[in-house]
């Protein structure tokens, strides 16, 4: 430990000129030195080419976590650009979802998080909040490298979702029909960008809402319809 005494006499030293000069961090500071001793550098910069600093990531949240929002989950966990955060759906395990296909759903989580045996022996439907986060969080271990991954809440509710993630900069919306336009208003008065499925709403007066909040609030917005429309005229 240094004391005055010290710090005095290695002042003293540096001043001498039979000893190398030797600036102390007080004396570069002052001195200027420290712009050309400390560059920074992007993180993007240090985690090479197509990485996204966590900074820099959209959160996003899932509202709504049935078959149709599993279909579509792939894509979105494979964006270097988004991290999902939090999940909600009143479902907890999907007893209550219907598929298209016998195995379906099943089948493709286990090809997305890379189980072949995943819920082998289950009868039912997979779906709601608790299998959204075990995608989510063995999806993101999988792509670190990790045998475990924690970061994905879960809620029943997704007005508690919009009050308790402060975080959270954008809600991916894919609830039934009925509820498209409440939960957008409501996360677009949270400040939050919006990404909802079709329809917008139920009602005329519920969709000119929704459009009337996200340009008061100026919040980028995404309506995702049926098709692209490629082949209308």
């Amino acid at each position: 430990m240094k004391t005055k005494d010290s710090v005095s006499e290695n002042t003293d030293e540096t001043s001498n000129p039979s000893h190398p000069r030797r600036l102390s961090r007080r004396q570069l500071m002052l001195s200027g030195g420290a712009a050309a001793a400390f560059t920074i550098v992007p993180r993007h910069v240090l985690g090479g080419a197509g990485f996204v600093a966590p900074s820099d990531k959209i959160t996003l949240a899932c509202i709504g976590f049935g078959t149709q929002a599993i279909r579509e989950i792939g894509g979105i966990l494979a964006s270097p650009d988004v991290q999902i955060v939090a999940v909600c759906d009143v479902e907890k395990d999907g007893v209550n979802y219907l598929e298209w296909g016998k195995n379906q759903i099943r089948d493709g989580i286990r090809r997305l998080i890379q189980n072949p045996t995943w819920r082998e022996g289950f009868n039912h439907v997979p779906g709601g909040r608790d299998v959204g986060k075990q995608i989510v969080e063995t999806y993101y271990a999988n792509q670190r490298g990790r045998e475990h991954y924690k970061g994905c809440a879960t809620y029943a509710d997704f007005r508690e979702l919009l009050e308790k993630e402060q975080d959270v900069t954008a809600v991916k919306v894919m609830t039934p029909d009925h509820t498209h336009a409440t939960i957008s208003i409501a996360a677009l008065k949270k400040g939050m960008n919006v990404m909802v499925h079709k329809p917008l709403a139920n009602r005329l007066l519920e969709g000119r809402a929704v459009i009337e909040t996200a340009r008061s609030k100026k919040i980028a917005t995404h309506f995702l319809p049926a098709s692209p429309g490629a082949s209308q005229k």
